[in-house]
């Protein structure tokens, strides 16, 4: 109480010569006198420093002697360097190359199928076979004729050589059995159209047209087939991330419909910008053990295009901005045993954002103590009272 009524008097002192002081410059403008009002200027000037001075001296004695007195309470944390990771986040579709409908190569009636939906096939494996229409027989007839003309030329090869018969007879010998091997050939090329076989090692998903149909090929589909080992997902990256995400680039793959999240790589970076939307194609390879990832499957793909192994981290409800468009924090100085401390508004650069945090890249040194809660109600050279848990 005694501390109170000491200000109250100096204050009392101070607020009777601002009044003396008011009406003495009141004279002295009505009278004019340019030398007279400078002469005042530098008194009250050097009358404002003293009880400038004498203030600071009162705060820091009652700040000493009241026990009492009522601090901002803030928490503080301290700054350390620690690896920053910023990620890109996508949604992609699954895909494979290994998925095809497979469609017949010769027009006929579907006699067999040999495999259902949902069988493993291997690459190569007979699937399917179409009525010939009696390529068969004529493959059979035209055989006996390449006999004859292989015998007939190997004769006249043999009279050939031991200089017996004409060249003409050797090379009209040789011409048809040519020949005739020629268009064996070529019906033995279109007899294996009649059988459909698997393209590559996978599932039958769908068997499309029944045994008995007739099938037209390019237009009639007859299953399909898909290999679920080598999956992979695909999506549009924008352009300006073109040098920061490639090849090898760590990926977090979430599929939100199986609950399931895996890490993976990106395995191909596109060089070719669609002009249409300025995106470019990246592909992520996923493992598909247990076969659960499907094609068309929708997956949420957070890639990994900024790494910091030395970042300086804060959050991003502490930062504030002033009028000029400058971001800044407070930090702690001149800390005492009684965990009170002045708080100090410092200037900073900040850069990526990775959910509740942002990296400062100017501004905090590694180390600084930093005002978190309270951080936006405090003042620049406020005393304040830490209250750390």
């Amino acid at each position: 109480m005694k501390n109170i009524l000491s200000l109250l008097t100096v204050l009392l002192l101070i607020t009777s010569c601002g009044n003396t002081k008011e009406q003495s410059i009141d004279e002295l403008i009505s009278d004019g006198n340019l030398e007279s009002l400078q002469a005042m200027r530098e008194e009250i000037k050097l009358k404002e420093h003293e009880i400038t001075k004498d203030l600071a001296q009162i705060e820091e004695a009652i700040n000493k002697l009241d026990t009492n007195k009522k601090l901002p309470l803030i928490t503080t944390f301290i700054v350390e360097e620690s690896v920053f990771n910023h990620y890109l986040e996508l949604q992609g579709n699954v895909s494979t190359k290994n998925l095809l409908v497979i469609y017949p190569q010769f027009s006929g009636i579907l006699t067999q199928v040999y495999v259902k939906e949902g069988q493993r096939v291997s690459k190569g494996q007979t699937l399917a076979k179409i009525d010939d229409g009696g390529l068969g027989q004529q493959l059979a007839q035209l055989q006996i004729q390449v006999d004859l003309a292989k015998t007939t030329f190997e004769r006249q090869e043999r009279l050939w050589n031991q200089k017996i018969g004409s060249e003409i007879q050797y090379l009209q010998a040789k011409s048809n059995y040519e020949a005739q091997n020629k268009a064996v050939n070529q019906l033995q090329s279109q007899l294996a159209k009649t059988y459909v076989k698997a393209p590559f090692s996978g599932t039958i998903d769908d068997i499309i047209t029944e045994q008995g149909s007739v099938v037209i090929p390019g237009q009639s589909p007859l299953m399909r087939i898909v290999n679920l080992n080598d999956m992979y997902i695909e999506t549009d990256v924008p352009e300006n991330y073109i040098s920061t995400i490639t090849k090898n680039k760590t990926v977090e793959v979430d599929f939100p419909i199986l609950g399931k999240t895996m890490n993976a790589k990106v395995r191909q970076a596109g060089n070719f910008i669609n002009p249409a939307n300025r995106t470019f194609k990246v592909e992520i390879a996923v493992p598909n053990k247990d076969l659960s990832i499907k094609p068309n499957l929708t997956a949420k793909l957070k890639i990994n295009d900024y790494t910091n192994p030395k970042a300086i981290l804060v959050p991003q409800s502490i930062i504030s901005e002033n009028s000029e468009g400058q971001q800044y924090v407070y930090v702690i100085k001149d800390k005492n045993d009684s965990n009170e401390a002045i708080a100090e508004k410092v200037i900073i650069e900040t850069g990526k954002t990775q959910g509740d945090v942002i990296e400062v890249l100017q501004g905090l040194p590694n180390g600084a103590e930093i005002i978190n809660e309270g951080a936006r109600s405090v003042k620049e050279g406020q005393s304040v009272k830490i209250l750390n848990i």
